[in-house]
């Protein structure tokens, strides 16, 4: 959708997009729809190398600024809850697109988990929303919206998804607990379940191309599936126009979540 095209939905609100990567990368997307719906972006990145490509953001939409957070270090999360205060005052909307796991968590069985692999995927793909959500919220004084990006997997068994999968199942948790604890200050926290994409975090996975064709065959919807879907309804999960949903997952997948089993799609009835 190009800028034109976008509803301006977000004009006047400013939006905080931690985890992007690269221009594959959900959060990239997603700032991007941000911007062209008039939101001021302020982006988040684990060091210099994204740095390239959030000053694309930054040219196409003046005012918006990038700066560094690694979430496993509580001086960094301090530091862009001062950040965000000095360049923003307020915050309108946050995003949480941060996980990461362990390459030899996801390549061996899950029953071999180590402790360590544990901790480092819990911390960083889920309490990492937690830690940033307290920072966050009291730049929210007027309600706002947080948003997480999750998968399927959180409830269902993806051979090689593996501590990844348990690591979004607490996420999801944390963001019914972070909806019951922020609604009485209008803040809601829902999540985007996506379908798979192709982006750097997806060539981690050893079966991530099963999991992308499996969609692409048999997902209800014979359409293409894109970033853009998932930046779509992140636009409208910011937006005024999701006053009264929090504690959601909401799925973006073409509808591959309600299958239960895989079929050719020219089996569908009707």
């Amino acid at each position: 959708m190009s800028d034109a095209a976008m509803p301006q939905l977000l004009v006047g609100k400013t939006a905080v997009v931690m985890g992007i990567q690269n221009d594959f990368s959900i959060a990239y997307h997603i700032a991007e729809a941000f911007g062209a719906a008039g939101a001021r972006l302020a982006m988040s990145v684990v060091d210099e190398r994204p740095l390239r490509y959030t000053k694309k953001l930054e040219e196409r939409y003046p005012g918006s600024f990038t700066f560094t957070c690694n979430v496993a270090n509580d001086a960094d999360l301090d530091a862009m809850q001062e950040t965000l205060k000095r360049e923003c005052g307020t915050v309108d909307a946050y995003v949480h697109a941060v996980a990461f796991s362990p390459k030899e968590a996801l390549s061996a069985p899950f029953a071999q988990t180590t402790r360590e692999q544990w901790q480092i995927s819990l911390d960083i793909s889920s309490y990492s929303l937690v830690a940033a959500a307290q920072r966050i919220a009291p730049l929210m004084p007027d309600g706002g919206s947080m948003m997480a990006l999750t998968y399927l997997g959180a409830d269902r068994y993806f051979p090689g998804y593996n501590i990844a999968g348990v690591a979004k199942a607490a996420l999801e948790s944390s963001v019914r607990y972070l909806a019951g604890d922020f609604g009485p200050r209008l803040i809601r926290v829902n999540g985007i379940s996506s379908g798979p994409l192709k982006t750097a975090a997806a060539r981690g996975i050893d079966r991530f191309s099963d999991m992308y064709e499996t969609l692409a065959g048999s997902a209800p919807l014979a359409r293409p599936f894109h970033q853009s879907d998932v930046a779509k309804t992140a636009v409208f999960l910011a937006s005024d126009l999701s006053a009264a949903i929090t504690g959601e997952v909401i799925f973006v997948d073409n509808g591959y979540h309600i299958m239960g089993m895989s079929i050719p799609r020219e089996e569908f009835g009707g």
